[in-house]
Order: structure tokens, then sequence, then C-alpha cells
């Protein structure tokens, strides 16, 4: 019998939008990718933990309290609940480590879709490059100008504290007036 075939169909925006830059990073929480996955956020976990040697710091790593709570603080309704243990960030060779330890059908090929996702951003940022060595320019000439305006603007102020000497009256001086 032929096995039915899961079609996958997330929205790019769905997944694009769950990923952060966390330091320095991007990654993708595990709640996130449970959800993506359709498995719970423990059954995904237990899956890492039991393959942990799988995930070195550079595929996973936990957030620390500080992080996860200036995390929290991005978004306005909470919806996060009341967690115990920080949540694990996957960089994009992690996401790609877990479906080694993931086979259902359904993870693979949402795996499938986000490193591809994680592919693209990559080549726009590195695509845009001579744009960002622009703006750096830029900024390099305003912070030059910058200084030479705020001396201007100086030399203004100083002109403008100096007063002027009385002048002498124009006109014809009665007898007795000096």
């Amino acid at each position: 019998m032929a096995k039915a075939k899961v079609a996958i169909s997330i929205p790019d925006e769905n997944i694009l939008s769950r990923i952060y830059v966390i330091r320095g990073e991007k990654v993708m929480l595990d709640r996130d990718l449970a959800e993506l996955y359709g498995v719970e956020t423990k059954i995904l976990k237990q899956q890492v933990k039991r393959n942990i040697d799988r995930f070195p710091d550079d595929f996973m790593f936990q957030l620390s309290k500080d992080e996860f709570t200036d995390l929290r603080s991005q978004f306005v309704t909470s919806s996060w609940g009341g967690l115990r243990y920080s949540p694990f960030a996957f960089t994009e060779q992690g996401v790609s480590m877990l479906s080694c330890v993931l086979n259902s059908e359904r993870a693979i090929k949402t795996n499938i879709q986000i490193i591809r996702l994680f592919t693209k951003m990559r080549k726009l940022i590195l695509s845009q490059k001579h744009l960002y060595d622009k703006i750096v320019n830029i900024e390099k000439r305003v912070d030059l100008h910058d200084g030479q305006i705020t001396g201007l603007f100086e030399l203004i102020e100083k002109s403008q504290e100096v007063k002027p000497s009385p002048r002498k009256k124009i006109g014809f001086k009665r007898t007795g007036e000096e």
C-alpha cells in the first residue's frame, strides 16, 4: 500500500517571522520549531537531549534569563505561558541537524523549507553588501562634516556673544551735551 504524502504548505512569512537575532546569530526557538513540525516542544527537547552530541554550541544554545526576558518584552501580548526553563535557540546548522533527530515526514519537509529560507536570507544579505558599504561610507563622511558643522555653529554662537561697543550718536550737539 502506498504511503500518503504529507503536503506541507507553510507561508514563508510565517517562518521568517520566527527567526530572531540573538547573540549576533539568526536563530529559531524550540517552541516555534515544534509548532512548525507539528510536535510538542517537550518532545522536541527530549529528542535534542537524547542526541545532544549532534548539537554543539554553534548549533544550539539555551537563552539566558535576561535574553529570554528581553525577547518576551518585544511582544505586546505574551503567549509564552509559565515556562520553567529558557528555550533553546537553534542556528541554521542546528535546524538542519533537527531533521536527523525528528524523522517525521512533516518535520523533514518543514526543515527543507526553513533551510531554503535561511539560504535565501544569506544570499540577499550578500547581494546587498555594496549598499551596506555605501551607507558606511556616507556615515563616515557625515561624521567628518559633522565636526565642521559643529565648529561653524560654535563660531556663530561666539560672534553673538561679543557685545558691540556703544556707538557715537550722529547729529548736532546742543550746548552742554557731550
